[in-house]
């Protein structure tokens, strides 16, 4: 067998695994659960780094937990994407992965998510049932609540609140606004993402937002939301004393959710793709980025 080709298929298959995940919206989640693993290291060591088995074995966990909810993702909804032009060339639909493949990598990435969980502390196993559960629920959701968004928000705003146990192996109330902020900024930026499929959903018996508000409504919504995240950042920096730089981060976040909700107008979707990946990446890590200056300045 010519080793090249080998190699060329192996990478091949890696790309597809992880456009099937989207690996790159991991840049969503993962800074706001940097920022609780600080916070929770600080409060419970005084010291913002709680060591690099426990680093490593978080990052493990967000990762695995996440690629396992785009997975089941991909599995519950493979005949929808079949049908709607926008997503039917996604792997599953396309024929690129079988649906056991994507079954194997879904159970593959459980196990790896609980063996995480348990490398941590027994309170992370003991909660990591709850938290895989609500990033699977997301995806039944849309067909019987607009309110998906929001669940959606939840599940990745567990991650924060999730890396603070991780590194501490408790939970306070003092990470709770940080969980909230990244549910309503999730869920406004996923709800912008959904006028997109407005009319397929409507058509289909889904359920969204934009499907039950209508475009112009939907934005509204959109819009409160990223205003009640900017409040709950606000919250959460002042519940475990965070110095100026951190809030520095927030008003950076603040710009940049201005500046997304201006990109999309109801009759006009063609920058909402700027407006979903690019800039909130930029919020994340932008948050992330003040929020560690901060910490190593104390």
């Amino acid at each position: 067998m010519n080793p090249m080709a080998t190699a060329t298929r192996d990478r091949s298959a890696l790309r597809i695994y992880l456009e099937m995940i989207k690996f790159e919206h991991s840049i969503f989640a993962l800074p706001f659960a940097m920022i609780g693993m600080m916070w929770g290291s600080l409060a419970s060591r005084s010291s913002a780094w709680p060591g690099t088995g426990p680093f490593l074995w978080i990052i493990v966990a967000m990762v695995s937990c996440r690629s396992a909810a785009m997975a089941w993702n991909r599995i519950a909804d493979r005949e929808i994407d079949a049908d709607n032009p926008r997503t039917k060339m996604r792997a599953i639909p396309a024929g690129l992965l079988s649906l056991r493949q994507s079954s194997l990598f879904f159970f593959g990435s459980c196990v790896l998510f609980f063996l995480a969980a348990a490398m941590l502390n027994p309170l992370a196993l003991a909660l990591s049932p709850l938290a895989l559960g609500t990033t699977l629920f997301y995806s039944v959701t849309k067909r019987f609540t607009p309110l998906c968004h929001f669940v959606l928000g939840l599940s990745l705003g567990i991650a924060p609140a999730a890396a603070w146990i991780g590194a501490s192996g408790q939970l306070q109330v003092s990470i709770i606004p940080m969980t909230i902020a990244v549910l309503f900024w999730t869920a406004g930026f996923d709800i912008i993402y959904a006028l997109q499929d407005e009319e397929f959903d409507r058509g289909h018996g889904l359920r969204s937002i934009p499907q039950t508000l209508g475009k112009p409504r939907a934005l509204i919504v959109s819009r409160i939301c990223h205003v009640l995240a900017l409040v709950s950042l606000i919250a959460g920096g002042i519940m475990v004393h965070a110095g100026p730089l951190y809030f520095a981060g927030v008003a950076f976040a603040a710009v940049l959710l201005s500046y997304e909700q201006s990109l999309v107008k109801p009759d006009d979707l063609s920058r909402v793709n700027l407006a979903f990946f690019t800039l909130n990446g930029f919020v994340s890590i932008g948050v992330f980025g003040f929020a560690l200056i901060d910490v190593l300045l104390r």
